[in-house]
């Protein structure tokens, strides 16, 4: 495994203006290039134009939720081995199930590091990369 840090495009999705700003600035101080959206609606218009590598995804989001977002996005051939990771400040094995089953990877507890968020790019990022 290379120590060589890589760029990824990584969409994140949360209702939550603050943790779009954090993860943005985090993921910009990675070295990443980022796109935002508000919610599953707003990620569903921006994902064909943007092409990210890696997503992240809020649960808990008004009308259309992260689990429904993701099931969604991986029933689309072309996004359909693009890593989703799940985003929540619920940390119970169900959530994490119910994730698992519409197709994400892995599952982050908000509140998130800089630390923990960049890992996770590096980790599914790479994972993007070879399916590509």
């Amino acid at each position: 495994m290379s120590t060589q840090e890589q760029t990824f495009k990584v969409l994140v999705i949360d209702d939550s203006n603050t943790i779009r700003r954090s993860a943005e600035i985090f993921l910009k101080q990675g070295g990443h290039e980022v796109m935002l959206a508000e919610d599953g609606f707003d990620a569903l218009a921006k994902v064909s134009d943007f092409q990210p590598q890696l997503i992240f995804c809020d649960i808990l989001m008004p009308r259309l939720d992260g689990y429904q977002t993701c099931a969604i996005i991986k029933r689309n051939a072309q996004f359909a081995s693009v890593p989703v990771v799940m985003l929540s400040s619920k940390d119970g094995v169900f959530d994490k199930a119910r994730g698992r089953m519409v197709g994400a990877q892995d599952y982050l507890t908000k509140p998130f590091t800089k630390d923990q968020l960049l890992q996770a790019v590096q980790q599914f990022g790479v994972v993007a990369q070879g399916v590509n």
